[in-house]
């Protein structure tokens, strides 16, 4: 999951209906009859200890913008802590680069490795908390709800997935699975933040 020029080194209610590929900018010009509709810059975050994938997409009522996607890879021959810091620091400075307004991350799945599921679990700790000490509302999504949410089958293949964020999001250049995966939670979270909102406040 690459943003152009390089990345980093160690690299409810129902959706909305979105129209991909409108310049955010073509919306203003023709919305003249009332205020225009916030921009809210959303960072979408595929936890991994070997890789984590991220996407950032701009969303302006119902339109969505690609604007980034890379990953963050910790350096593998570490020590466990040593690579939770490096994904630490990797998206600290991928925060303060991109200055998301809100993030996604998506929820841990079950793994029939124990062992597996708890590193993943550590790493997605990490995911929650480096956007929450930018001071960033994180929302959290299920992966069926996320291949819901954009290709409209809870057990899409991943090939499917690729293929609608590419739709989605003309212009994307999602170079990794995780990519492309980070930017499906961006997606869902775009479709889904009202509703988050609510639930927050409540």
């Amino acid at each position: 999951m690459q943003e152009p020029g390089g990345g980093f080194p160690f690299s409810s209610a129902a959706p909305q209906r979105v129209e991909p590929g409108r310049d955010l900018a073509e919306e203003g010009r023709e919305n003249k009859e009332g205020p225009l509709p916030e921009t809210v810059r959303i960072l979408g975050i595929d936890p991994g200890l070997r890789r984590t994938g991220w996407g950032l997409i701009a969303a302006t009522g119902s339109r969505v913008q690609f604007i980034a996607s890379g990953a963050v890879e910790p350096p593998q021959k570490a020590a466990l802590a040593e690579r939770l810091c490096a994904l630490a620091d990797g998206l600290d400075r991928l925060l303060t680069e991109h200055r998301p307004d809100e993030a996604a991350v998506e929820e841990t799945f079950v793994n029939r490795d124990p062992r597996s599921a708890l590193k993943l679990g550590q790493a997605r700790g990490v995911c929650l908390l480096a956007p929450a000490r930018h001071n960033l509302p994180v929302a959290e999504y299920a992966a069926n709800q996320i291949k819901k949410s954009v290709v409209g089958a809870g057990h899409a293949a991943k090939e499917q997935v690729g293929a609608m964020v590419s739709h989605l999001l003309p212009g994307s250049r999602a170079e990794t699975a995780d990519a492309a995966d980070a930017l499906a939670i961006a997606l869902c979270h775009a479709f889904h933040r009202k509703a988050q909102n609510l639930k927050v406040r409540a």
